[in-house]
């Protein structure tokens, strides 16, 4: 039966490349071309990321600049400064400490909602609405809105601390800068955590959880023991695209401070920016994105394969 099978998918296939008379079927154009077709934009995009990253790490190796028409090949020499300079270790403690912080506080804030929104009732589908408001504002609008709102002049949230005796100057005092910036990134994105562990946590099947209920079993032991090891690789697919952007988050510190006061929020992109662009040093200001770059992908390529673990644990292999 299986010869007979074979016997027939063989001839099927021959078919297809024969006629009736065994003459040669000729393949339209269309058909053949049709996987390069698809192919194509996947190669453009990689053709449009690669050209721009392959002249950014030449340049790095030269003293390119805009005050300058002509440039020459230095070296290692834009690279030893930074890593030799105490601005570059400052905006990296910056850069750690802002991502971890946001990172942080976004992944508990939006599972701890996203366990509350996990119900079926009229409030928690209107939250659940309201919730995505935050996603659809451009992070520059929203920090703008924010910093009109701690203004120390006429901000609402100024007025308000002011009329219960509190004086709070946010993002203008260096003791609370960090604080104001992580608090609008807070609001701009805990949502997309929130959207994807609900989307998880509405995927699971029910039978385990109704076998725990019966059994008497409490809400930290369903959670410990079912919510939190099912949604685990939900919550690092958060994990890791929410770190991966408060890494190389540039608007929110920049619209809200300029990377100040003085240099206290002074992040790795707003220093290559300033180099840049402010100075005109193109050359010596790739070396800092390249090397957060680095340090990204290197953290990313850690996390991909320990979900990809996390998953193969799941399915017992």
């Amino acid at each position: 039966m299986g010869t007979l099978q074979r016997q027939v998918a063989g001839s099927s296939s021959v078919s297809d490349r024969k006629g009736i008379d065994g003459d040669l079927v000729k393949i339209p154009f269309a058909r053949l071309a049709r996987p390069y077709i698809i192919l194509a934009p996947a190669l453009l995009l990689t053709i449009g990321i690669l050209v721009p990253f392959a002249m950014a790490v030449y340049y790095s190796f030269t003293n390119f600049s805009f005050k300058y028409s002509d440039y020459s090949f230095i070296g290692f020499r834009n690279w030893a400064e930074i890593y030799a300079s105490s601005k570059f270790w400052h905006s990296f403690g910056v850069t750690l400490t802002y991502s971890a912080s946001a990172t942080i506080v976004q992944m508990v804030l939006g599972m701890a909602i996203a366990l509350l929104l996990n119900q079926e009732n009229l409030l928690a589908r209107s939250l659940r609405i309201v919730l995505i408001f935050p996603l659809m504002i451009a992070p520059v609008v929203a920090t703008l809105i924010w910093q009109l709102m701690t203004n120390q002049s006429m901000g609402v949230y100024s007025k308000l601390l002011k009329m219960m005796g509190i004086e709070f100057n946010w993002a203008a005092d260096p003791s609370s800068a960090m604080f104001t910036v992580v608090l609008v990134d807070t609001w701009v994105y805990t949502p997309f955590v929130i959207i994807l562990v609900l989307a998880g946590l509405r995927s699971l099947p029910k039978s385990p959880f109704e076998a725990s209920q019966i059994d008497g079993g409490s809400a930290w032991f369903t959670f410990k023991n079912l919510t939190f090891p099912m949604i685990k690789p939900m919550l690092l697919i958060a994990l890791l695209f929410r770190l991966m952007q408060s890494l190389q988050e540039f608007s929110v510190i920049f619209v809200m401070t300029r990377g100040g006061p003085g240099d206290k929020l002074m992040s790795l992109p707003i220093l290559a920016y300033t180099e840049a662009f402010a100075y005109k040093e193109m050359g010596y200001a790739i070396p800092f994105m390249l090397t957060l770059w680095i340090f990204i992908y290197a953290v990313s390529h850690y996390m991909v394969k320990y979900w990809s673990n996390t998953q193969k644990r799941a399915a017992g292999q």
